[in-house]
């Protein structure tokens, strides 16, 4: 059997969090801007250290962002040019190795999925959140069914991956370390 690679995606195929950079975008001309900004990295690193559930991060992240789904476009460009050196680097291992491969991620495929697709990840290999949107296109929320809305939905999701062989998770917080911790993962 061989090895399955199970990456994150924020701060880790990428050098930034992505709603971070979404916040930069919607908050454009905000006389708050800045004040907005540091609430959504202060709410995502309570939430990367396990101090709030990862639901409520989300939650109160996406109420601060307002953001529409016109302004993921913007966001995919950005995070383009935000790939962590070690991936761009390293793409031939992505490419050769893009069927052992997953992302796993409590981010949003709508803009996960533009961004590895460049390393041949294709988006059935890719375990993320998704939007919610209203009649105008505005970001309301998230799909509250998907498993990784969830307080250690990445553990659930690696659960009903049923991935044979050994696992290799590679990511920057707690919801990463949980999966090993949890004993679903080896390394």
């Amino acid at each position: 059997m061989g090895k399955n690679y199970v990456f994150d995606f924020d701060s880790t195929l990428t050098r930034v969090e992505a709603l971070d950079v979404l916040a930069e975008i919607t908050l454009e001309g905000n006389p708050e801007k800045e004040s907005i900004i540091e609430q959504i990295k202060e709410i995502t690193n309570l939430g990367i250290d396990g101090e709030i559930s990862f639901t409520e991060s989300l939650e109160r992240r996406i109420r601060l962002l307002k953001a529409h789904k016109n302004d993921l476009a913007e966001l995919v460009t950005r995070l383009s040019a935000k790939v962590s050196p070690s991936i761009v680097e390293n793409k031939s291992f992505f490419t050769q190795y893009s069927e052992d491969i997953y992302v796993i991620s409590c981010g949003f495929k709508e803009f996960i999925d533009p961004i590895v697709a460049a390393y041949d990840i294709p988006s059935e290999k890719v375990y993320a959140n998704t939007f919610t949107y209203d009649q105008d296109g505005y970001i309301t929320g998230f799909d509250r069914m998907n498993v990784l809305s969830a307080h250690n939905g990445k553990i659930d999701c690696l659960k009903n991956l049923n991935l044979r062989g050994e696992i290799q998770v590679v990511g920057d917080g707690y919801s990463d370390y949980v999966m090993r911790e949890a004993g679903i993962a080896d390394k």
